[in-house]
């Protein structure tokens, strides 16, 4: 069997195996959360700056579990073949790159989410006092007994 053949039949798995009501946040999928519409996104700010400090979090796990330099030089001539010794530390190189553009990715869309987040809660403020205004406004008080 060939890898994209092995490749499609282990995603096909993989999508029958996908519960349908799986989404973001565990939010049902047909819309049904209370004062949400189909479709649309319910976001708080606790849950934004918590998945932006979750964010940073694995970035640090991650950087704490770098690769570690000495296991490379295992491989080096004269212990192993010199095409193997240059390939491994080719190999080396590539990972730590690839390695520091997940932490620095990881770490930008955190600084993002946090930035979202102080806009979402300027944002929800600034409804709040809008409301409070207009309540203030054009409401009119009345009385527990004249209701």
């Amino acid at each position: 069997m060939s890898f994209d053949a092995e490749w499609a039949e282990h995603k096909a798995a993989a999508l029958a195996q996908q519960s349908p009501v799986m989404r973001l946040n565990h939010a049902p999928g047909d819309g049904s959360a209370p004062g949400s519409p189909a479709g649309s996104l319910v976001a708080g700010a606790a849950s934004i700056n918590g998945n932006a400090n979750l964010l940073i979090e694995i970035a640090a796990l991650l950087h704490e579990g770098r690769p570690d330099g000495d296991a490379g030089t295992m491989a080096r001539a004269p212990r192993a073949h010199a095409d193997v010794s240059a390939q491994v530390l080719r190999f080396a190189q590539f990972a730590d790159d690839q390695f520091k553009d997940t932490i620095s990715l990881l770490a930008a869309l955190a600084t993002r989410l946090k930035t979202t987040g102080t806009d979402f809660a300027r944002v929800d403020d600034g409804t709040a006092r809008s409301f409070l205004a207009g309540l203030l406004e054009s409401g009119r008080y009345v009385k527990p007994e004249a209701k």
